[in-house]
């Protein structure tokens, strides 16, 4: 494994990433490290989809839609507890 550092991080976004690992009951390192994460994995998901781009099998999503709903629910996990994007009594 390699270790990443980050320059020049301004004291006000530490704070805030410190306090979401806290609401989160993770230490700064382990959210940090779960970021990233995500963030490689979400990197996969869109080399994925857009392997199925151009594909005339009746669906006309575009990859670029996808990737935008995937986010958006993504974000909304992130954000808190609470009913995701789609599940039954979600708002619209």
């Amino acid at each position: 494994m390699v270790a990443l550092q980050i320059r020049d991080v301004p004291d006000e976004v530490r704070d805030i990433l410190a306090e979401r690992a806290r609401q989160l009951g993770q230490s700064l390192q382990g959210y940090l490290l779960d970021l990233v994460k995500h963030e490689a994995e979400r990197a996969g998901n869109v080399a994925l989809l857009q392997r199925f781009e151009g594909r005339s099998d009746g669906v006309e999503t575009a990859v670029s839609e996808t990737v935008r709903e995937l986010d958006a629910d993504r974000a909304a996990r992130v954000a808190g507890p609470g009913l995701s994007p789609g599940e039954p009594g979600a708002p619209a």
